[in-house]
């Protein structure tokens, strides 16, 4: 497989001055330009992840796979083409303004603009937070993910699965259609959601640490709308976070401990126990939704579905264990 992680994100929106202020001050990104209808922020050592683009509000822009070398994109091209995808070389503009060396552009069936490329270009300055945060947690892992609302998942999970060569992590068929996918030990980079419409669905940051997050949730609970989904942990990639609105529409979570997987190893499988292991409250949605959800994370903490924390030693408890047991 050619693509190595998700590079960065393009989002269209004329609002620059809120995702600037979200960017920086609740987020914790650095904004590093601000030329004409441009915003560019960074997260680490790249020179940039997240671009936003003023020219309209079309929302989602483009989606920034890597790869490790010109080879890779060759071959990741070739294949494209056999299947009948146009690719277009990116200009060295395009590439420039990328900060990347070469790209190819391509779209999916669902006509998502998507990039990749290889040899993204270093800043020669430190990162520098927005806010006191201990950092992103990114590097070999990419970005972080993104998830799409798609009207139905079937014409593109061949697309993905097949041509791109994403990995199936895991996926649900009811009440409707939604897949994770991994490129890396990320339990996922990209995700969609047959939800009938065509729409993102969310992007998600992880940071280094959980009170990062936390002081995130005091800040986002400043502002009124802005927290969507209340503080929860995840039942497939255990991450413990919020999302938020955007000026965009669309949502960001927010986490920290997200699941490393052995791509090597990992079987794909369908998931039954919901999103969440606990909280992750909708605030947004109808009542009715809410609680069938309510009710999937009320019966799977009655069935004692949790998550093992490697990183804590088990109690040991001689008392717990026979208690465990009767049940």
């Amino acid at each position: 497989m050619e693509i190595t992680a998700l590079g960065y994100i393009g989002i269209n929106s004329s609002q620059l001055d809120q995702w600037g202020r979200m960017a920086t001050g609740l987020l914790g990104m650095e904004q590093v330009d601000r030329g004409g209808k441009m915003r560019a922020f960074r997260m680490d050592d790249r020179k940039q992840r997240l671009i936003v683009d003023g020219s309209s509000d079309a929302g989602l822009a483009v989606m920034g796979w890597e790869v490790p070398s010109t080879a890779e994109l060759d071959q990741l091209a070739g294949r494209l083409e056999s299947h009948g995808v146009k690719v277009t070389r990116g200009a060295r503009a395009l590439a420039d303004e990328r900060h990347v060396a070469e790209l190819i552009a391509f779209a999916d069936p669902a006509g998502n603009r998507l990039e990749a490329f290889c040899a993204p270009e270093l800043a020669s300055e430190p990162f520098k937070p927005g806010r006191p945060i201990s950092g992103f947690r990114t590097g070999a892992l990419g970005m972080g993910h993104v998830v799409l609302n798609v009207e139905d998942v079937e014409p593109l999970l061949p697309f993905y699965r097949d041509v791109l060569g994403f990995h199936v992590s895991d996926f649900g068929l009811k009440p409707y259609g939604l897949y994770f996918f991994h490129v890396n030990g990320r339990h996922h980079s990209f995700a969609m959601v047959g939800s009938g419409r065509k729409a993102m669905h969310h992007f998600m940051v992880e940071l280094g640490s959980l009170d990062d997050v936390g002081q995130g949730y005091d800040l986002a609970q400043l502002e009124d709308g802005r927290v969507v989904y209340t503080l929860g942990r995840h039942t497939n990639d255990h991450m413990t976070s919020f999302y938020v609105n955007t000026p965009s529409g669309f949502f960001i979570e927010y986490g920290w401990g997200g699941r490393i997987i052995d791509p090597q190893t990992w079987q794909p499988h369908e998931t039954f126990d919901g999103p969440s292991l606990w909280g992750h409250e909708r605030l947004t949605m109808p009542e009715e939704q809410r609680r069938r959800l309510r009710d999937m994370r009320l019966d799977a903490a009655a069935r004692g579905v949790r998550v093992a924390d490697p990183r804590v030693p088990p109690l040991n408890c001689a008392w717990l264990d026979q208690v465990v047991a009767r049940e």
